[in-house]
């Protein structure tokens, strides 16, 4: 195996955020969701993972520095077996406790110094791929004890969904036509906002480990009869000039439909009536109110505009 400072592409002078920075980007490039295809780069991914475990521990960097141990974390010089139990090798106990230990002559040899190889990097793998540990999953390569990625859930559907202005007021309903072909009549939630974003559990595109969820962005369209003030609603209502002299009832607009609005006699244009409970839902279910602001409609009469000069003028 080529030194390990060269797999990560990385100098011997390095810092650990700089190898921590070279690793997240060759994972990201080479993990093997994005190159089970291609054998050389999922080999060339485990190289990777193997000399970040090695060089993110500070005692088994300085070891590997030193020459005492090789890319492998195997102690140099004590044949293949490493601390793995193979044919010439240790089974990682520490010094002074295995047979012989204390011992400066012929006997068993003392064990040499071991190292703590538990510097698995699942907290990249779980940082750049969301992945999580299974029971006898494999490690970067398959082994016991380390990271298999798990199956995708499905991708998300995006969806605008325009809602008039009166059914946003009443929170009514709302049907929706989805990719699947299926229909669904929408709950608009009370107190909604333009722009609000809906998540619908399960209804986005299959994948192995579950649909995907279907996003809706609703959209509020204006009404040229109202505006929205929180949760009021405003209106102008245009109010012959004889109705507001003399009083009367005016039909007036509301998200329900048109009622009738008493006008006291004398009325002037630019004042502002209240009808209570005719306006947006709020999130309780409770309304706010309407405003009703009253427009003089003055006709275009010259006998009028003569008759009003002529009282003004006595």
């Amino acid at each position: 195996m080529a030194d390990l400072y060269s797999v990560l592409g990385v100098p011997k002078t390095a810092d650990a955020a700089a190898i921590k920075r070279a690793y997240r980007k060759l994972a990201k490039e080479l993990h093997p969701d994005k190159t089970k295809d291609n054998p050389k780069l999922s080999d060339r991914f485990k190289q990777v993972s193997s000399a970040y475990e090695l060089l993110s521990d500070e005692k088994k960097r300085a070891a590997y520095d030193r020459g005492e141990i090789d890319e492998q974390g195997n102690p140099r010089g004590f044949g293949s077996g490493g601390f793995g139990g193979g044919a010439g090798g240790f089974r990682g106990t520490r010094p002074g406790s295995g047979p012989g230990a204390g011992q400066t002559g012929g006997g068993a040899r003392s064990a040499p110094p071991d190292f703590d190889f538990g510097g698995d990097p699942s907290d990249l793998f779980a940082e750049l791929f969301g992945r999580g540990r299974s029971a006898g999953a494999g490690g970067p390569g398959g082994g016991p004890g380390g990271y298999r990625a798990q199956p995708p859930r499905g991708t998300d559907i995006a969806y605008k969904l325009a809602i008039p202005f009166v059914d946003a007021a009443l929170a009514r309903p709302r049907r929706l036509l989805l990719a699947n072909g299926k229909t669904i009549d929408l709950a608009i939630p009370k107190g909604v906002d333009d722009g609000q974003q809906l998540r619908l559990g399960g209804q986005g595109e299959a994948g192995p480990a579950g649909p995907g969820d279907a996003i809706v962005t609703l959209i509020l369209q204006p009404d040229a009869r109202f505006t929205r003030e929180g949760f009021d609603i405003r209106a102008d209502i245009a109010v012959p000039l004889s109705t507001a002299v003399l009083g009367g009832q005016q039909r007036v607009p509301t998200p329900e439909g048109e009622v009738n609005l008493n006008i006291a006699p004398g009325t002037s244009s630019g004042k502002v009536m209240r009808l209570k409970g005719k306006g947006w839902t709020k999130k309780d279910g409770t309304r706010g109110d309407l405003l009703a602001r009253v427009m003089v409609d003055v006709p275009e009469d010259p006998g009028l505009a003569d008759f009003l000069r002529a009282r003004q003028a006595a």
